[in-house]
């Protein structure tokens, strides 16, 4: 028997758990839905594909959202894309320009907006609606009855995600159904998703759907409570409020947790969550420091992985087993630091090159209308994720640096990841991001951007020498600029290209800038 593997199945399967809560909207947010229960999340997602098929919006067709974290948000996943349509999820940190351009190439016959988003109101498509409780009251209203059939089909497109922006102009990523499906099922068996999981979603909801959680959560009957913003403080505040069990975040969400309950002087074994909470960490490799910090401050269970948007996006995890319990605080942490051995079904290979590659049953299908694209990502029959990595003895995964991210000087390759981690090891640097800059000899040098602690007061001369006795010289930087702010996606990825771009604008050799052949987006 072949049974197609499509989206509605984790929607019926969660509407089988009745009225367990689902879905807890946050209370401050623009017309929260409040509580919502397994049986009410399937009864909405119902009433908005029927909304759908009233509006004439057809199986296959597009349906843009651009918001915060909320209930709605959740509901739209799965009331788009199990019925038929395709579900595009915006960032909606990105600019009018930007917004527009994601509405307009991927179709979107509608588009859904948070109402307390400044600066859209010229973003627009054939319907559109605010998420005021008002205007798309019709679209989230329950319904026991059943929208216009679908044929199941498991490799039609059930999102377009599109790449974060470390490049010029962002990819529409085409997921199918089987895709979302085998990765939901897959991670939420390596992350331990269970019923009795109250899961905080900090983690924006529009990055690669969530992670893929909410499919899973919603299947199991766990309880997914909404953070629209996801401060430190406010994380901290919302584990111990619901009394969490898992969230999931980018690097710098667990370097502001633990630095919240320093600052907050949160006593050894009293941080919330203590014990209980486990957290699952992507995006930029977090220093294994802060791995130390999260374990021993907050006392959560530091999960680590690695993926892309065009792989679902998790393609490792690094979980550690019993055994490394007797291990020191310190080797625990930096074995954490790996990102991790392939998820079941994951193969991955380091070519001659040093660039990993990635085979799955959860890699896109294809970028929406970007043909030459996807050749190039999938050549040979595997994701080329951009990212150079060494697999070690035990199978895992370290990513050493983006491709075009290593640094030519000399003829001699820097990595940039490595420079970054000798820096934050100075008790002065918060956060650093090491670039590549033109040299009249060397072709590029070393350049460091830091930030600085509260109450840093180191100079440029001091971090090259911090650097130059701790590394081949050749690897130090050569100059360093202290700034405020780095900029960054909406999972903490420094956007290197815009930090390279003052220096490279007059050259058409930069390896790293807009428009380079790298085709993947970390998640």
């Amino acid at each position: 028997m072949n049974v197609p593997l499509t989206l509605v199945d984790f929607l019926d399967r969660s509407a089988l758990h009745g009225d367990r809560v689902a879905v807890v909207d946050e209370p401050g947010g623009p017309a929260s839905l409040g509580e919502v229960t397994h049986a009410g999340l399937r009864r909405r997602a119902v009433g908005m594909a029927r909304e759908l098929d009233r509006l004439g919006i057809a199986h296959g067709e597009r349906v843009a959202i651009v918001s915060p974290n909320s209930a709605r948000f959740v509901i739209a996943l799965l009331g788009v894309s199990a019925f038929g349509r395709v579900i595009v999820p915006v960032n909606f940190r990105l600019n009018a320009d930007e917004v527009r351009y994601i509405v307009e190439h991927s179709g979107a016959r509608a588009l859904l907006v948070d109402p307390e988003l400044a600066g859209l109101d010229d973003v627009t498509a054939e319907h559109r609606f605010l998420l005021d409780g008002d205007q798309d009251a019709a679209l989230f209203a329950e319904s026991d009855g059943e929208p216009a059939p679908w044929e199941p089909v498991e490799d039609a497109t059930a999102s377009i995600n599109y790449t974060s922006g470390t490049t010029a102009r962002p990819k529409g990523v085409e997921l199918t159904h089987r895709t979302l499906w085998i990765h939901a099922v897959t991670t939420g068996w390596h992350l331990g998703v269970s019923p009795r999981d109250v899961y905080l979603q900090v983690l924006p909801l529009f990055h690669c759907n969530g992670w893929g959680m909410p499919y899973g959560l919603a299947a199991m009957g766990a309880k997914q409570v909404i953070l629209r913003a996801a401060a430190g403080a406010e994380v901290l505040a919302g584990v111990a409020t619901c009394a969490a069990t898992s969230t999931s975040g980018a690097r710098a969400g667990a370097g502001a947790g633990a630095a919240a309950a320093r600052a907050a002087g949160t006593p050894p074994g009293g941080a919330p969550g203590h014990g209980r909470l486990r957290m699952f960490v992507g995006g930029a490799a977090p220093p294994s420091s802060t791995i130390q910090r999260v374990q021993e401050e907050l006392g959560w269970e530091f999960m680590h992985g690695y993926g892309l948007t065009e792989s679902s996006p998790v393609l490792t995890v690094n979980r550690s087993p019993a055994e490394d319990d007797v291990l020191p605080p310190a080797e625990r942490a930096g074995r954490l630091a790996r990102q991790g051995v392939p998820t079941v079904g994951v193969r991955v290979r380091v070519d001659d090159h040093g660039e990993l590659l990635a085979r799955s049953n959860h890699i896109l299908r294809a970028y929406w209308d970007d043909p030459d694209a996807t050749a190039l990502a999938l050549d040979d029959g595997w994701l080329h994720t951009g990212d150079g990595a060494v697999v070690d003895d035990e199978h895992h995964v370290t990513i050493t640096d983006r491709k075009k991210d290593v640094i030519i000087t000399g003829g001699e390759n820097v990595s940039s990841l490595e420079v970054e981690d000798h820096l934050r090891a100075h008790p002065d640097v918060a956060d650093c991001a090491v670039i590549g800059v033109p040299h009249d000899r060397w072709g590029e040098t070393v350049k460091a951007i830091v930030l600085l602690n509260d109450g840093g007061a180191c100079d440029e001369g001091e971090l090259i020498g911090f650097c130059r006795d701790r590394m081949a010289h050749f690897k130090a930087p050569t100059s360093v600029e202290i700034r405020d702010a780095l900029p960054r996606t909406a999972t903490g990825k420094v956007q290197k290209y815009l930090l390279r771009a003052p220096y490279w604008e007059a050259s058409a050799t930069d390896p790293g800038r807009p428009g380079s052949s790298s085709s993947s987006t970390a998640m």
